[in-house]
């Protein structure tokens, strides 16, 4: 599976590691950044370039798919900053996870297609569990679960409140 990965400073570390870990796992890796270490630096551009790529990817298959085209990680000090900036991009349903379960309902639940995890949040060990987590984890296509995403995705594109 293609896995689109943003950051920010706070996140680099545990980043590389997510790189090497799903490289070696046979996934192909996109790293939209950073690409050296800047304590100043900004998450916005690189989380929103990834989750850019995520939607851009799931807007050529058939939205009642079960196989995800690619999945995003966006990472940073807590990972909430990170995952409200890839939920700017339309498409994009972005969870933090801080769990195991959190990640794979995101997936089940939510059909989430990027994970927001804080880097000075978990350890190395814990984050690659909640990564394979979302990334093992299928959307069910519930029939109540799809009703929801698609009052959402109708407010997205609309703005009209459904009930």
């Amino acid at each position: 599976m293609r896995v689109h990965i943003a950051t920010d400073h706070a996140g680099m570390e545990l980043s590389a590691h997510l790189v090497d870990h799903l490289q070696e796992h046979g996934h192909d890796v996109v790293d939209h950044g950073p690409q050296s270490y800047d304590a100043e630096d900004d998450y916005p551009g690189f989380c929103l370039r990834a989750a850019e790529a995520v939607a851009l990817e799931w807007s050529r298959v058939d939205p009642e798919t079960t196989e995800p085209p690619c999945l995003g990680i966006v990472l940073g000090g807590s990972g909430n900053g990170e995952q409200i900036a890839a939920n700017k991009v339309t498409g994009i349903r972005a969870a933090l996870a801080w769990n195991v379960e959190t990640a794979r309902l995101a997936r089940e639940h939510n059909n989430a297609n990027v994970v927001g995890i804080g880097g000075r949040q978990h350890s190395a060990q814990q984050a690659v569990e909640i990564v394979e987590a979302f990334l093992s984890a299928q959307w069910t296509a519930e029939t109540r679960h799809a009703r929801r995403i698609g009052k959402i995705a109708h407010y997205e594109s609309t703005g009209e409140i459904l009930d």
